[in-house]
C-alpha cells in the first residue's frame, strides 16, 4: 500500500470531484507513469474518457515499451493539466491539474475496441464521423492497433488560486 500526503497548499486541493472529472473530459493528453521493477517509464498520450465507467481509453502499436511495463504492472499513476500560463511579475503560474492511481488494462474483446474508439473520437475529434468513416472501415482495422483502459481507482486535484 503506497502512503499518500496531505497536499501541502491544501486551498489549493480541488474538493469536487466533478470540477475534477470536467477537467479531464477537457483536456486531450494525460501524461502516464508507469514502473516495472526499479525502471521507471513515463509517456504523454491523446485519450478518451469514458464518464460512465471514469475511464480512460488509448490506442497504440501492437508492440512497444508501454505495452512491455503494462503487461509487468498494470498499476500507473498519471496527470492531466490544464496550464493557463505563467503569470509574468507574480512568480506565479496558472493552472489546474488532476492526479489519478489506477490499474492500466490491454482490451481484449472487439465489442469493448470499438466502445474505446468511439469514445477516443469523440473526445479529440470535431467531426467524429467523418474520421470514424475513413479509418475504422470494418473489423479487421482492430487487429491492427492495441486499445489499452485505465480504471481509475483514485483521483485527486489541485489548482492555482
Amino acid at each position: 500500500m503506497v502512503v499518500r500526503y496531505h497536499m501541502h497548499k491544501s486551498e489549493r486541493q480541488i474538493q469536487d470531484r466533478e470540477a475534477m472529472v470536467q477537467l479531464v473530459k477537457n483536456k486531450r493528453y494525460v501524461t502516464i507513469a508507469m514502473c516495472r521493477e526499479s525502471e521507471p517509464y513515463i509517456v504523454t498520450m491523446n485519450y478518451g474518457y469514458d464518464m460512465d465507467q471514469h475511464v480512460l481509453f488509448f490506442h497504440c502499436a501492437l508492440k512497444g515499451l508501454k505495452l512491455d511495463f503494462i503487461r509487468q504492472n498494470p498499476r500507473v499513476c498519471a496527470t492531466v493539466v490544464d496550464d493557463r500560463g505563467y503569470q509574468m511579475g507574480q512568480c506565479e503560474h496558472a493552472y489546474g491539474s488532476v492526479v489519478f492511481w489506477g490499474d492500466m488494462f490491454i482490451v481484449q474483446s472487439l465489442d469493448e475496441k470499438k466502445h474505446a474508439m468511439d469514445v477516443l473520437l469523440l473526445h479529440q475529434e470535431n467531426d467524429p464521423e467523418t474520421v470514424r468513416e475513413r479509418t475504422l472501415k470494418d473489423d479487421s482495422v482492430y487487429d491492427t492497433m492495441t486499445i489499452l483502459r485505465l480504471d481509475i481507482r483514485e483521483i485527486t486535484g489541485k489548482q492555482s488560486a
